[in-house]
């Protein structure tokens, strides 16, 4: 199969239209089998409800061409599962999750052309999400919903390799007790966007968002979430119930703990604990891990020992494995890896 004509090399994180996507309706208390379309514009009515009262969600995940020439997609499963309890929490019709899988597999066939080939560090990133799409006036669930995918060729999220970034820790928050911050729904992106402004306008590169009832313990930054590496070794994961459950963290800590037989925790991780890490991360789809060498609490910086210029040694051993297992190099565990062709 020949590859679109495109600069793999110099591809940035952004969206490039690409052939095909797949959309399915949700009427009268039923999914249809849905379809792909070559049309990328979606007309909706000028009251519907994701328009009026932020009825929606995504997904994000990637495609990959693997060392011996296939392509694949990553736990495509877990997003299915986590898309439908997102769907559930904001009183949407999910979509069946066989059903996610099988639309997600055709999008990417179907623009088999657009995914980078092997080496290039780029990738196809591809966007299932879901809308309530009929009219609604008065504050309650759409009737009517449209779960869509479409595909798009990023270059790799870090480019020239992965340099430590700073963060400040945040005077807003993410997301309250028994609110919505453990599901993937474009209303907490929304209310991330302006707090995400300002720490850039102050020079930092994400926020460290704490938990929102005692303001102590490290949360998520809004787009990722953390992982820490003790002095001794042993991989930490904060733990909340309003913390999206990322797949990229609880792959990561599988690979921790099965390929590199490191011990492994989730548990609170407290503010005050930061200076005895020896190493933090931020981890999700796009970046896979992206290092953090100093966080910064109200003008105390907190260094970690890792420092800004590259990743820490477990950090980098993570990155490796589960981008090994990912690419093809390494072997996976079973299900994990979802073959297209």
């Amino acid at each position: 199969m020949e590859k679109k004509n495109i600069d793999w090399g110099n591809l940035g994180f952004g969206y490039m239209e690409t052939e095909k996507r797949f959309v399915s309706h949700y009427k009268d208390g039923a999914w249809d089998e849905g379809e792909l379309t070559s049309d990328s514009n979606v007309v909706i009515n000028e009251c519907a409800c994701v328009l009026q009262y932020a009825q929606t969600c995504f997904e994000g995940l990637k495609a990959y061409t693997t060392e011996n020439g296939h392509i694949v997609m990553f736990r495509p499963d877990l997003n299915a599962e986590r898309m439908a309890n997102t769907a559930k929490r904001l009183c949407m019709a999910s979509f069946p999750e066989d059903k996610f899988i099988e639309a997600v597999h055709k999008v990417v066939e179907a623009n088999a052309e657009y995914v980078p080939p092997y080496g290039s560090g780029a990738t196809l990133y591809v966007r299932p999400y879901m809308f309530g799409s009929n009219a609604v006036i008065g504050v309650k669930p759409a009737d009517e919903y449209q779960f869509r995918v479409f595909v798009t060729p990023v270059g790799p999220y870090f480019k020239g390799g992965a340099k430590p970034i700073t963060l400040r820790v945040c005077d807003y928050d993410r997301a309250a007790p028994h609110g919505t911050g453990h599901v993937k729904a474009g209303l907490n992106y929304a209310m991330s966007l302006y707090a995400g402004m300002d720490a850039h306008a102050q020079g930092y590169d994400e926020n460290m968002y704490l938990d929102a009832a005692t303001r102590t313990k490290v949360e998520e930054t809004g787009g990722a979430n953390f992982i820490f590496v003790t002095r001794d070794q042993k991989v930490v994961t904060p733990k909340s119930a309003t913390i999206l459950p990322s797949i990229t963290r609880r792959s990561l800590m599988y690979v921790a703990k099965e390929y590199l037989g490191l011990e492994v925790e989730e548990r609170e991780v407290y503010l005050s604990e930061l200076e005895d890490m020896a190493e933090c991360g931020l981890c999700g789809t796009a970046a896979v891990i992206s290092p953090v060498g100093k966080v910064v609490d109200h003008g105390k910086e907190i260094c970690f020992p890792s420092g800004m210029e590259e990743m820490g040694p477990i950090t980098k051993k993570l990155y490796d494995t589960l981008t090994g297992i990912q690419m093809g190099r390494i072997e996976a565990p079973e299900g994990w890896i979802h073959r297209i062709c």
